[in-house]
């Protein structure tokens, strides 16, 4: 069988199945093409679309196809790895998986918000540590702080660091939130903490409930953490600095909750919701 017929026979298969996508991958075609080519190691082009696929790939990708359908687990956690705004991240059970909006603002070096490259940076609720790497690979001068309450969070994240060769300039800390970092002040705070709310939370989809709820729960409307966050944001806030932050289907909420914050909603090219950028200015920092 061809690269471009199990693409198709696969893709039927997922959509008739009902499946949820949104880790990562907005479609049943989209999913599937990141399955068959992590199996195959083929390239993701055209030139590979005529390309037999060996019996043994075969029987690999029918294995995490039935058990992607079986029991609802995203694609990520089968495949031990994910794409964060274009760059590979190792993944595992127990760590939400990256899919924040906040990427594609990364990728375009945060202009025209951020005043100057920043010299620190910190991924707060950092989770696999992809948004605050993302972050250091696109601001290569900058100094990487990636803090999260997890144990488990932190270990892969440092495995990220190692991956990406940031070792040098990085480091992890076990923190709620700001708690463990002393007075240290930050140029770029990038932050997708939990935030989804109760209602919410009763109604995720299959896919979703492998997640941690330790990485989604907000709880009643959302906002527990970002409260906290923002209370102390501008003790650890530049004045010239920068938070981006992802509060999703909670935007409503906050904006009643803080109607006089200098939020900006920034337009998102590629889609996606709820994220709000703070500056240190607006704070009124001095």
């Amino acid at each position: 069988m061809t690269l471009a017929a199990l693409i198709e026979q696969l893709s039927r298969r997922f959509a008739a199945a009902g499946l949820v996508f949104g880790h990562g991958y907005d479609s049943a075609w989209d999913e599937v093409v990141a399955l068959v080519l992590h199996v195959t190691g083929l390239a993701d082009d055209r030139a590979s679309l005529a390309c037999e696929i060996a019996g043994d790939d075969l029987t690999r990708i029918d294995a995490l196809a039935r058990r992607r359908i079986e029991s609802r687990e995203p694609l990520a956690y089968l495949i031990g790895e994910c794409r964060f705004a274009g760059h590979r991240f190792l993944i595992e059970p127990g760590v939400v998986i990256p899919r924040s909006p906040i990427g594609q603002l990364i990728e375009s070096a945060l202009a025209p918000w951020l005043a100057q490259p920043p010299a620190r940076i910190l991924d707060l609720c950092c989770g696999s540590g992809c948004i605050g790497i993302a972050a250091a690979l696109a601001f290569d001068d900058a100094q990487l702080t990636l803090v999260d309450i997890d144990p488990q969070a932190l270990s892969l994240a440092r495995r990220n660091l190692r991956l990406h060769g940031l070792e040098g300039r990085g480091r992890v800390v076990r923190s709620d939130l700001f708690a463990g970092l002393g007075a240290t002040t930050f140029d770029l705070i990038v932050c997708n903490p939990p935030y989804v709310d109760a209602a919410d939370m009763a109604s995720l989809p299959a896919e979703y409930r492998h997640e941690p709820a330790l990485g989604l729960a907000g709880g009643e409307d959302g906002l527990t953490l970002v409260a906290r966050l923002l209370a102390a944001l501008p003790e650890h806030l530049e004045r010239t600095g920068l938070l981006v932050c992802e509060v999703g289907a909670s935007a409503p909420a906050l904006l009643r909750r803080f109607p006089r914050m200098p939020f900006v909603w920034p337009d998102l090219p590629e889609g996606g919701e709820g994220v709000f950028l703070l500056s240190g200015d607006a704070l009124g920092k001095p």
